[in-house]
């Protein structure tokens, strides 16, 4: 049970960092600005509904479609990383909300809650590269139900998480403040990377060891 807690522990804690409800708190306030309190209640539940639903579909159809082209799981890992590398020196360097926002805020009357929430900032590159990534532990577990469930739990615990953030997204915001804000992102940034390498390194290594490159000892 051990192995299983782990996965859901390590799935949940990377999918939340890269999601980093707090820097989607800014993008929130501004696409609701103006908005009645009903409006402030459901979009959050929309959103984390709708990129739950999108987690869920990349889990399961996105690995058939690997299996169908004969890619290997390896490769995910390493495509996976690089994109995590790439999105944690983003967070670390500079704030990449903004331009969201600026092309989010002429659709504030349609449907935010699908675009740009919980796809991409819930739901975008990052986290479908981590989802993918997580397959190659499902097939590699002896029990890939009980793997599986566990992370379908961390999913469904990363979206929650998310979803109590932004319930309270304008006395979060208050508390943080924009430095306060800035500083975590940056930090979630920097965890994101190292997440990032870890990823290409353990799909560097089984990518030579499934060529028979075998470490040295």
């Amino acid at each position: 049970m051990s192995r299983e807690l782990s996965l859901f522990i390590g799935t949940f804690t990377t999918l939340l960092a890269i999601i980093n409800p707090i820097e989607v708190l800014p993008v929130y306030l501004k696409l609701l600005g103006g908005k009645d309190v009903a409006t402030h209640r459901q979009v959050p539940w929309k959103a984390c509904v709708y990129a739950l639903f999108l987690s869920l579909f990349f889990l399961i159809f996105g690995t058939l479609i690997l299996r169908l082209f004969g890619v290997p799981l390896a490769m995910v890992r390493i495509v996976g990383g690089i994109i995590l590398v790439k999105i944690g020196f983003d967070l670390f360097s500079a704030s990449s909300s903004e331009g969201i926002v600026a092309g989010g805020h002429a659709k504030q009357d349609e449907n935010i809650a699908f675009v740009p929430l919980a796809m991409p900032l819930m739901c975008g590159p990052g986290a479908i590269a981590t989802i993918l990534g997580m397959t190659s532990t499902i097939r590699q577990s002896p029990t890939e139900l009980a793997s599986f469930v566990a992370v379908v739990a961390a999913i469904l615990a990363t979206m929650l998480v998310t979803y109590l953030c932004l319930i309270y997204a304008s006395k979060l915001s208050d508390k943080l403040g924009a430095m306060g804000i800035d500083a975590i992102t940056r930090i979630v940034g920097f965890f994101v990377s190292a997440i990032g390498v870890g990823l290409i390194f353990d799909g560097v290594i089984e990518a030579l060891e499934s060529h028979g490159v075998t470490t040295l000892h």
